[in-house]
């Protein structure tokens, strides 16, 4: 996967969209990009970036508008405050034709990276906020609580739904890349809670479709691997632990993985659970050779997070798990293990 780590914003607008208007209100300047406002708005794309819901997309064959105008812009044919408006309006027809999008105020932000030119467009639905109130009643102060729903979310708040537009050529992978988390609180308004089931961002407004890359592909096999060994193994703690040290070894050396060679090594003598796992593997649409997100794996095993017999968590990380000084882990060949800590010299209790 592209890990961009480079980030130069260029310019921003922000256009607001407000399904209590009649038409969107369009911006007819670009951002002025002091300090403060610059750094807003990066914080905001490194967290996207980072995000593990990040996907990779690929735009629909047809006629796209986003696309279209998106590129022209990338491809230097047109300015950011057209192509902006161009999309402001997009996604405002579709607020209206479709009902229970929330308002928004739009973002659309030009960057350059180490890869390449991007676009990002961000739309930041508001937050509730709290202000206080000062009015005088009968001569006398009155200080009050009420609500704003205006607020854009925070820097150290997660946008739901934006995308990374790239300039499209014959040897690129992938278009664009998506977030489009979809609304899980219970005590949403009735139009969020209309949202929560729709994929209009990615379908309808982007017009693109989502397709797999190598964390996706990474996440999903670490999570299969996990799942079976649970399954299969729920009161065999020696076997479960056999079988994710053999896979995280695996992770750790290679840059892929064949399942069926994975399962031989993990089950050398057991032919029926060898044939177990290599089915449930590809039950979970999983291909039988896959490539590797190092990075993603780097991140993953740093820290190990141990949940033992549902009642002590454990967080160890990496270095500390394989330092026998420290941490080891015997066998009592009955299938249940000892965990030992060693050599505790200071610690506190939270």
């Amino acid at each position: 996967m592209e890990y961009i780590k480079e980030v130069n914003i260029t310019e921003a607008i922000i256009h607001v969209l407000d399904n209590n208007a009649d038409e969107p209100i369009m911006n007819e300047y670009a951002l002025d990009l002091d300090e403060e406002k610059h750094d807003f708005l990066l914080k905001h794309i490194q967290k996207c970036l980072k995000d593990e819901e990040l996907k990779y997309a690929v735009f629909n064959a047809g006629e796209n508008i986003v696309k279209d105008i998106s590129q022209e812009y990338l491809n230097g044919e047109n300015n950011l405050l057209v192509v902006s408006k161009e999309i402001a309006r997009q996604m405002f027809i579709l607020m209206r034709s479709i009902g229970g999008i929330p308002s928004c105020d739009l973002v659309i932000v030009s960057f350059t990276t180490e890869f390449g030119p991007m676009l990002g467009i961000f739309k930041m639905d508001y937050i509730k906020n709290y202000v206080h109130t000062i009015e005088f009643v009968d001569n006398k102060l009155g200080i009050d609580i009420i609500s704003q729903i205006t607020g854009l979310p925070g820097s150290s708040q997660r946008i739901q739904k934006c995308a990374f537009l790239k300039p499209i050529r014959q040897e690129n992978g992938f278009d664009l890349m998506v977030i489009d988390k979809k609304i899980k609180n219970k005590e949403s308004s009735n139009s969020e809670s209309q949202e929560s089931g729709s994929d209009y961002f990615t379908n309808d407004f982007l017009g693109c479709q989502i397709i797999k890359n190598e964390r996706d592909v990474t996440k999903s096999f670490v999570k299969a691997a996990e799942k079976f060994t649970q399954k299969n193994f729920p009161e065999n703690a020696e076997k479960a632990e056999a079988i994710r040290s053999t896979i995280k070894r695996k992770l750790r050396e290679e840059d892929n993985i064949d399942i069926k060679e994975l399962s031989e090594q993990i089950f050398p003598e057991e032919h029926e659970t060898k044939e177990k796992f290599t089915q449930f593997i590809a039950e979970q649409g999983i291909e039988e050779n896959i490539s590797l997100d190092k990075e993603w794996i780097d991140k993953k095993l740093k820290r190990v997070r141990l949940k033992i017999d549902k009642d002590i968590d454990l967080y160890v990380n990496e270095e500390t798990y394989h330092d026998n000084s420290r941490f080891e882990i015997q066998r009592n060949g009955d299938g249940t293990i000892n965990m030992v800590i060693k050599h505790v010299s200071n610690y506190t209790e939270k």
